[in-house]
């Protein structure tokens, strides 16, 4: 059963996913988010593909997918820095809510965006 302690850290965090061409631009945005402290870990996911509608046509790409882990109050940051490093025009910046998790993990990811 969650503890108050876990619910409250868990509504604090949120996973952001962030779509790549290559996983050295995925490794250089996650890098810095962590050494910026705009996130706690940052996960590089190889071999995802990609079929999306661009400037009217139907594309399909090889990407890399980075998980980042974070808090809620370090979005708007961590967004501006992403798009500062990404190559894309419109890079895909999705916040998901978490719900639970280990709350000693949870508690590391607010400390260590904190």
């Amino acid at each position: 059963m969650p503890t108050a302690s876990s619910r409250s850290h868990a509504s604090q965090v949120r996973i952001v996913l962030v779509t790549c061409p290559k996983r050295q631009v995925a490794e250089t945005i996650g890098g810095a988010l962590v050494e910026e402290h705009l996130a706690a870990c940052a996960n590089v996911v190889p071999g995802l593909t990609s079929i999306y509608r661009w400037e009217g046509k139907v594309c399909r790409d090889r990407e890399v997918l980075l998980l980042v882990k974070t808090r809620r109050a370090r979005l708007a940051a961590l967004a501006r820095r992403i798009r500062s490093l990404h190559p894309y025009t419109l890079p895909a910046i999705i916040a998901l809510p978490v719900s639970g998790g280990s709350s000693a993990y949870l508690a590391w990811v607010v400390a260590s965006t904190a």
